[in-house]
């Protein structure tokens, strides 16, 4: 891997870290809402008297950019699988925030999930696509997305609790996939100006399903405990960007024979420690946030 691969993993590392941090935070501030405001732009208003919803919000502000850093560096297929350490470093804060020790087995998902990723990046060698795809070639990706975000609302809108918190995280993990690849696209578009940003259709949209993507995540957040929306949110993020990565740029990943079996093995395995990871580090509320 060249230096640039390298820089692009180290920044992955650090998005991951302040997002597990923001995920924490913004969630004991949603979930202190009462249902009864918890309802679209009443759940923001709520969530901007917070004074920790705040401090999530620059948390996850840092944790994007320095995934957008990554992108421009590195491809979807390399970035994203990395940003599911979220949960390694939400572990040893969920466990310190709820006062307990961190269990043989929290430690086996760890080893797993980390070597996974080790043997991912080896094995798979991802390589850069293109940057920039024209609008065209997004289509069936943006009706595919589509289908499965409007079934998830739909679901969500006459469901309560941990049902809601899933179906809402699992929208969240699209828009945030979804973000992740037009990213790369407008950070590409940074070398030729400022014009050539605000030019294309691209950045727009990225800043629609950004803003799309924060609301739902913070009304799954109120809807149910974290344990819920952390692991849907956490693993639909890259699945769908890499998805994307390598069906509408192009991107590849280098195996042959035996070692798309070892691939597969190895994105179950990332997975299964994933989810379990992420239900461990949840972080219980015991008491309302205060709101000032």
């Amino acid at each position: 891997m060249s230096g640039w691969g390298w820089a692009a993993v180290g920044l992955a590392l650090l998005s991951a870290a302040l997002t597990a941090v923001a995920s924490a935070v913004q969630q004991r501030s949603a979930a202190a809402v009462p249902d009864g405001q918890a309802g679209g732009l009443r759940l923001l208003r709520q969530l901007l008297r917070s004074r920790w919803w705040w401090t999530g919000t620059l948390a996850d502000s840092g944790g994007y950019l320095a995934q957008a850093a990554a992108l421009g560096l590195g491809s979807l297929v390399l970035v994203q699988p990395l940003l599911v350490t979220t949960v390694l470093f939400a572990l040893p804060l969920g466990a310190r925030w709820s006062r307990r020790r961190l269990s043989r087995s929290d430690w086996a998902w760890a080893g797993v999930l980390v070597l996974a990723l080790a043997v991912f990046m080896v094995t798979g060698e991802p390589t850069a696509g293109e940057d920039l795809a024209g609008w065209r070639s997004w289509l069936p990706a943006w009706g595919v997305l589509g289908a499965v975000v409007a079934a998830c609302l739909v679901g969500a809108a006459v469901r309560r609790g941990t049902p809601r918190a899933v179906l809402l995280a699992v929208t969240t993990g699209v828009a945030y996939g979804l973000g992740a690849a037009l990213t790369k696209g407008v950070v590409s578009l940074l070398d030729d100006g400022p014009a050539a940003v605000l030019g294309s259709w691209s950045t727009y949209l990225l800043v629609v399903v950004l803003a799309g993507g924060t609301l739902v995540q913070q009304s799954a957040y109120q809807a149910g405990p974290l344990e819920a929306s952390l692991p849907a949110a956490t693993v639909g993020e890259p699945v769908v960007a890499v998805a994307l990565g390598l069906t509408v740029l192009g991107e590849r990943v280098q195996a042959d024979g035996a070692e798309w079996l070892l691939i597969a093995v190895l994105t179950v395995a990332m997975g299964a420690a994933t989810v379990a990871l992420a239900r461990s580090s949840a972080v219980p509320v015991r008491a309302p946030v205060p709101r000032s």
